[in-house]
């Protein structure tokens, strides 16, 4: 159902650029509807959900990529900017205003995403991810909120890059650094761990009775290897991912720079020794 809400809400804001007379591109379009919502329903309803509540791996690779890949797949559809231009002045206003609150500044920057993404794979190395792996509640629920919440990451980055300073980004761009190392920690203690760390025992995780067991396909790891394959993908998608920040980072660094240059060289003369004695001021 989220999907298909998404999918009406994106269409809905085209139809309403285009009443208007605007142009909206059908590549982000494609973006958003085949690359976004179609790599969430595939994570949703293909391998990795048919089995997450019966394999670690699929159940962990299932939350690393709802949180990282599908958001910045539909990212590239520019829903922000869609919004903006679809809503009209005073959706676009009200808009604006949760762009600029708090909660989006602080999910919007590279040091807040570091530590979640830390805190939150670290849940795997506990018996909450096991609780929450079998829960008929709580997964189900992991469809919908971890997307949400990579969104909330995603998003700013993309769409709201004028509020950040050349300061900013920089200090942003090395804690991406910083989350390279952080990211792959939990990933890393569960393949080298040889304990079960959620504490789901064979017959509860596998969701199948003992007769049943015997018909599982021979691919079917045990659990130790399901938790070492887990590990193994989780620090594959988690070191992945952050390689398109950085790159966006740099991209987006690269032109505040630029900017900044510019309004530098359009001061005069006068203006640039007002600016030096300023700043001589502050210094001393």
């Amino acid at each position: 159902m989220a999907i298909l809400a998404s999918a009406a809400l994106y269409a809905i804001g085209v139809s309403r650029i285009h009443r208007g007379g605007g142009h909206w591109p059908v590549s982000r379009t494609v973006f958003f509807v085949v690359a976004g919502l179609g790599s969430w329903a595939v994570v949703s309803f293909g391998f990795l959900g048919t089995y997450s509540e019966e394999l670690r791996l699929a159940f962990t690779t299932r939350i690393a990529l709802l949180l990282f890949v599908v958001p910045a797949l539909m990212v590239l559809g520019r829903p922000v900017e869609l919004a903006r231009r679809s809503l009209g002045p005073r959706g676009a206003a009200r808009l604006e205003r949760v762009l600029s609150s708090w909660i989006v500044r602080v999910t919007g920057n590279a040091a807040f995403a570091t530590l979640f993404a830390a805190l939150a794979f670290c849940v795997f190395l506990t018996p909450l991810a096991g609780l929450l792996r079998v829960s008929p509640i709580a997964e189900p629920a992991i469809g919908i909120l971890v997307p949400a919440i990579g969104l909330l990451f995603a998003l700013p980055l993309v769409e709201n890059s004028a509020a950040r300073s050349t300061l900013f980004i920089t200090a942003e761009f090395l804690l991406a650094f910083v989350e390279l190392v952080l990211d792959a920690i939990p990933g890393v203690l569960m393949r080298l761990n040889d304990g079960i760390l959620d504490g789901v025992g064979p017959g509860i995780a596998s969701g199948v009775s003992a007769v049943a067991s015997q018909a599982l396909p021979g691919w079917w790891p045990n659990p130790l290897h399901d938790q070492h394959l887990a590990g193994d993908l989780l620090w594959f998608i988690a070191e992945i991912a952050d390689v398109p920040i950085l790159i966006l980072l740099f991209v987006r660094w690269s032109r505040l720079d630029r900017r900044d240059a510019k309004k530098m060289d359009a001061l005069s003369d006068d203006e640039m020794d007002a600016l030096t004695r300023e700043h001589l001021d502050r210094r001393g």
